[in-house]
């Protein structure tokens, strides 16, 4: 379907996975890669096919990074691009209208931590370790969307002291949906996404939206939003088939029960 020379794509019924695939690299995030990441997002948006969409590493290491090699012999007049096409291949990623799941089996530290938390949800290996290493060469990590997943003091914390995260640690603070053993993590990913496809294509979108906006608008601007919203939903005739197939299963199971089966 796709062929990029750092990751790969695969398609399953009703989702993609898509693979950062630079091993030797610990698939640090080079340019070429982040430029791949967003062209392949944007065609897995507009593809009917595809209902959500796994992002993961592999087994062994999610992300090491930004490219360290290529940020060190970066030219002083090309820093305000690069920055850029950082913030490009990101915004593609967290605004796609699809759920987005990060799969972490290994490390995901600084740009591949900010990679995987930029996504809708994470599912980790129990060998995942989130980490933001940046500050020991004078960066910021990525503070606001952290911040909203595990809150502002906890945020402070993990972006100021650049302590490593393990996967146990990181689902107790909320950062982590769900964590797996090595060998069933990407399992259990596969497993969320086939649920994901069963859902409203529009739903979804509409609580993607609602995650983004709501947050900065004020208690009573939010429930217009979210209404708002439903009523569009409601309207469509999607609703009703799908109402439609709610009351049948539950006639369906009721007949059963009736019956003693």
């Amino acid at each position: 379907m796709m062929n990029y020379k750092t990751i790969l794509i695969e398609k399953k019924p009703g989702y993609a996975i898509v693979t950062l695939n630079r091993p030797n690299e610990m698939n640090a995030l080079s340019r070429t890669m982040r430029e791949e990441l967003e062209d392949c997002f944007i065609k897995l948006e507009k593809d009917v096919e595809v209902m959500s969409i796994i992002l993961t590493g592999g087994d062994y290491v999610f992300s090491a990074g930004m490219d360290i090699k290529e940020m060190a012999v970066l030219p002083d007049h090309e820093i305000d691009d690069y920055f850029k096409s950082i913030v490009s291949y990101l915004k593609r990623i967290y605004s796609c209208g699809k759920p987005v799941i990060a799969a972490v089996g290994g490390i995901a530290l600084g740009g591949g931590f900010n990679l995987a938390i930029i996504c809708d949800l994470i599912i980790a290996s129990e060998s995942a370790i989130f980490g933001h290493p940046e500050l020991k060469f004078g960066l910021n990590p990525l503070f606001n969307p952290l911040r909203q997943i595990v809150g502002m003091a906890k945020a402070k914390e993990i972006a100021m002291l650049g302590e490593p995260l393990g996967a146990k640690e990181a689902f107790r603070i909320g950062l982590v949906n769900k964590v797996a053993p090595p060998e069933e993590f990407m399992e259990e990913a596969m497993t969320t996404a086939e649920e994901l496809s069963k859902r409203s294509a529009k739903a979804i979108e509409a609580v993607k939206k609602i995650s983004l906006i709501a947050p900065q608008l004020d208690k009573s601007s939010a429930l217009d939003l979210e209404f708002g919203i439903s009523a569009l939903l409601f309207s469509r005739p999607e609703r009703k088939v799908h109402m439609n197939e709610f009351f049948f299963i539950e006639q369906m199971k009721k007949s059963k029960q009736k019956r003693g089966e």
